[in-house]
């Protein structure tokens, strides 16, 4: 075995105002008893609370939204780990299209992923997601730093579907409740970076009534074809496009998640992973999200594994 130093970098993006160093859903509908539950807070809940955050959201600020490099030492894993010789040609497969280009197919995909907006520390900060089938048709999925990070929620949250350099064709939709996995908000574990925000109604309208809502599952098998997707800010994107990755994915090995060839940077994070994605309607099962990257294997995405605790939170999301 081979010791090597890796740094691990979250997918956030946020403002140039820090200072740079980094259509059926397979669950149930309540929460797994016998597992520790998802912890939530509120968000915008008065109509001036949600007038307030979709009005904070001008183009302007949406655009300005770059890489948060302090965000790189945050996760909880080693800085030194025991990484086996040849790790960059035995793990990984070869992407299957391609490990990162602007999507262009169209489809169903193009209005249930979004570009997430929020306040973190006080900055302006923007992450990825994916509307999902729900009893409550108002549940987006995303990771778990996209929701609370550095011991605290973040604020000002929104989704906003289809976004297109500054356009919100869709609308820009404000958060009502925020929710994470219990092991993200304790100690923010990267092997549990799953989070959920319920949405409010917007002109009197639900989310998925609206855009139409992907697929989820839990506790799939390993080791199958998948895409991924998220808008990507740090260079050489610049957060004004959808992106994707597909390939095989592959086991990590420095967390219990999943590995996939893609190249997409900051700002992707929460976008969603695809089981049995459909290029033609654009349609698929959501079963990870982007979650982090290593300095050491640039050129590969991880994501977490959804389990028993990832669906408790999404049960607890499309319950509320």
């Amino acid at each position: 075995m081979k010791r090597s130093t890796l740094r691990l970098s979250l997918l956030a993006a946020a403002s140039a105002l820090l200072v740079a160093t980094p259509l059926t859903s397979v669950a149930g509908t309540a929460p797994v008893a016998d597992k520790p539950q998802p912890v939530s807070v509120p968000a915008a809940i008065t109509s001036a609370q949600q007038a307030g955050v979709a009005a904070f959201w001008t183009p302007e600020r949406m655009r300005s939204a770059t890489p948060m490099d302090q965000l790189v030492r945050r996760a909880k894993l080693p800085e030194s780990i025991d990484v086996p010789q040849g790790a960059a040609t035995s793990f990984a497969p070869t992407a299957f299209p391609n490990g990162g280009s602007a999507w262009t197919g169209g489809g169903a995909i193009v209005r249930t992923e979004g570009r997430v907006f929020f306040t973190y520390g006080g900055r302006t900060a923007s992450c990825s997601g994916t509307a999902v089938t729900s009893t409550n048709k108002s549940t987006v999925v995303t990771a778990g730093h996209c929701v609370k990070l550095e011991g605290a929620f973040h604020t000002n949250w929104a989704f906003v579907p289809a976004y297109n350099n500054g356009a919100t064709p869709y609308g820009t939709w404000t958060a009502r409740k925020l929710l994470a996995t219990p092991q993200w908000v304790a100690s923010e574990d990267i092997n549990y970076d799953m989070g959920a925000a319920v949405v409010n109604p917007l002109n009197g309208a639900a989310l998925t009534d609206v855009v139409g809502g992907q697929g989820i599952a839990f506790n799939q098998p390993r080791g199958q074809r998948m895409y991924a997707f998220g808008y990507p800010a740090a260079a050489p994107y610049d957060g004004s496009k959808l992106i994707y990755c597909s390939g095989t994915v592959f086991n990590a090995f420095i967390s219990n998640g999943l590995g996939m060839t893609c190249n997409m940077t900051g700002g992707s994070s929460g976008g969603g992973w695809f089981l049995n994605f459909n290029e033609a309607t654009g349609t698929g099962t959501v079963n990870s999200v982007n979650s982090y990257k290593i300095n050491f294997f640039p050129n590969w995405m991880f994501g977490p594994y959804f389990g028993t605790d990832a669906q408790n939170v999404y049960d607890s999301a499309q319950a509320s």
